[in-house]
């Protein structure tokens, strides 16, 4: 029996609760990245990842996937400059009719190392009722108990607000396996780059702007033609961990670029009902052994349930 699969539900209910306590409960909303819309895109693999990985969307067809970019906060009525963190998910559409997922975030690491660490960490954010405010001395007891949280916690502090949606880094902060037609593997941790280099807003700047800008300003530079960027791989070496989401690879690895990700237009029904579990891979493709990565599965389906019966 495996005890760990048993598990998995009742710690993702403790960490969609541990959320709900720490930002507030909003039915028929995402747990995490409430705020999002979804836009037809076409990605296109340029073979450098085909000795690696015998996934088919990584070959040389191009394949159709749906994107959803959001704002990272549970809130969705926040606004956007509040919420500096953005999500980009893409759902990749296989030649056989089946799907794989990528999440990723304008930030390069994590703030939890284990599904118990994100959980314990949300609850100290838990709004004291007398003050309204979070009590400073649990949190900072529950840093101390995992120090390794702090730099993704200081990362998510500092981030700024992109000028676009299409001006940011997308980062997958877990790593993965790929696996070629030898069964060879080989770690990996993937980003996606904006065919516009990044450009981010100064705080000032990011005040100026109206408090859903993102959205508007993505419909008008899709009125003049595709976005895009360009999806690269870093290519890890043995010491580099793949265990661990709240830890950088180092900067000197190589990254090649393995496929360009052009979207073209905003989806008209925009009914939330797709999920972008990241732990959906297809044959060529294996999760690491991130706990976090493996637990993901669980969270969403947990936070897809409740959305889902407007909880």
């Amino acid at each position: 029996m495996n005890t760990k699969k048993i598990l998995q539900p009742e710690l993702a209910k403790k960490a969609v609760d541990a959320i709900e306590g720490a930002v507030g409960k909003f039915p028929s909303y995402r747990r995490a990245h409430a705020k999002g819309s979804y836009y037809r895109a076409v990605f296109t693999p340029n073979g450098n990842a085909s000795s690696m990985t015998t996934a088919p969307h990584l070959q040389n067809t191009p394949v159709p996937a749906l994107v959803r970019f959001s704002n990272g906060s549970p809130n969705p009525h926040v606004a956007d400059i509040l919420a500096p963190v953005k999500g980009m998910a893409v759902q990749f559409q296989l030649p056989d009719g089946s799907v794989t997922n990528m999440a990723t975030v304008t930030i390069p690491i994590f703030f939890a190392k284990t599904p118990q660490a994100f959980i314990e960490l949300l609850q100290s954010f838990k709004p004291d009722p007398t003050t309204g405010a979070p009590d400073q001395s649990k949190i900072q007891a529950v840093l101390e108990k995992y120090p390794e949280s702090k730099p993704g916690l200081m990362v998510a502090k500092s981030a700024q607000s992109p000028a676009s949606f299409a001006t940011a880094d997308y980062f997958a902060i877990h790593a993965f396996y790929f696996i070629n037609a030898e069964g060879k593997r080989q770690a990996v941790r993937y980003q996606f780059v904006p065919d516009t280099g990044v450009q981010m807003l100064s705080k000032e700047e990011a005040e100026e702007r109206a408090q859903e800008y993102l959205t508007g300003e993505l419909e008008e530079r899709l009125a003049q033609g595709p976005i895009g960027f360009n999806l690269c791989v870093q290519i890890g070496q043995e010491e580099d961990p793949t265990n661990d989401s709240t830890v950088a690879w180092q900067e000197d690895r190589e990254t090649i670029v393995i496929g360009h990700l052009s979207i073209t237009d905003i989806v008209e029904d925009q009914e939330e009902n797709v999920v972008f579990d990241p732990t959906i891979v297809p044959e060529g493709i294996e999760c690491s052994e991130d706990p976090v990565l493996n637990f993901r599965r669980a969270a969403y389906a947990d936070s897809f349930g409740r959305r889902n019966q407007n909880l």
